[in-house]
């Protein structure tokens, strides 16, 4: 019933159009340059922005428009609360916050407090608070101990306990431990965390000398007739705990000496005061 058709082909006359098939690859190389003119396009408005000032503009008018309207709806400082003063001045606080009642609390930034106050010699930790309703910025100080008066050049300078010189005027109330020698504040540190546990001893230290720019010599009672204690370079813990142990079993620091030497492990060298020289003894031995 149906028949295929059969159709003869056709000749070509040589002026026939025939297509010709893309590249597989082309639409990838589309994409490409299409990302690549808008990268550089994109590139460009960002150096454009960056460079002028038309963003930094707009940025602090909406922070001034955000600080307006939230000082109007009673955000602002009603009081600053200051905690642990002793030696700093409450003027010195007042110029390094310049926080005045009626400031928008939000625009407060503490980690600027933070920096400011803690460049003030006495201060050694700062710790902010914010609070609302009431809004009081509440500053909390740690104070610089002083542990130690460093003698340089005929004057002398407060030192806490992790030997920071401390750049203020101080008189103390109490006898304190005076040290002497070059770089004497930055080798204070063990010192101090050993011999602080006894406090009688601790009582009759006059003079640490920092020796040699290594170790240190103490000496107690007096400063031309007391006893001095040699330490080693180090274990000075190890050494110190010797001599409490000595003090306990022989009152070693009850006797007539001049030089207590700890310096070489597993030996104490003693030195008699002149009027024991008759008694047999060690000679002392030399730095």
């Amino acid at each position: 019933m149906f028949k295929s058709a059969s159709k003869k082909p056709q000749i070509s006359d040589g002026n026939t159009y025939t297509p010709v098939a893309l590249p597989r690859e082309w639409p990838c190389r589309l994409g490409g340059s299409l990302l690549v003119l808008l990268s550089i396009f994109l590139l460009a408005f960002l150096t454009y922005v960056a460079n002028s000032d038309w963003l930094v503009r707009r940025i602090e008018d909406l922070r001034r428009g955000f600080y307006s309207r939230t000082s109007a709806w009673g955000f602002t400082v009603d009081d600053v609360i200051v905690i642990g003063r002793n030696k700093t001045s409450l003027s010195d606080i007042r110029e390094m916050t310049n926080i005045r009642r009626g400031d928008n609390i939000l625009a407060v930034d503490l980690e600027f407090l933070r920096n400011n106050l803690e460049a003030l010699p006495w201060i050694k930790e700062v710790t902010l608070r914010r609070s609302f309703f009431p809004n009081v910025i509440q500053i909390n100080l740690q104070e610089r101990e002083v542990r130690a008066l460093w003698q340089l050049d005929n004057r002398f300078h407060p030192i806490d306990a992790d030997g920071k010189v401390i750049e203020a005027p101080f008189t103390p109330r109490e006898p304190i431990l005076l040290i002497v020698g070059e770089d004497a504040p930055q080798n204070i540190k063990p010192l101090l965390e050993s011999i602080s546990g006894n406090q009688d001893i601790l009582r009759r230290i006059k003079v640490a000398s920092f020796i040699s720019k290594r170790r240190w010599n103490l000496t107690l009672d007096d400063i031309e007739n007391g006893i001095t204690i040699k330490l080693p370079e180090e274990n000075i813990d190890a050494a110190w705990k010797k001599l409490l142990k000595l003090n306990t079993t022989n009152g070693i620091l009850k006797r007539k000496l001049t030089i207590i030497d700890l310096r070489l492990e597993g030996k104490v060298i003693v030195k008699l005061k002149k009027s024991h020289s008759g008694l047999n003894r060690r000679p002392e031995r030399k730095t």
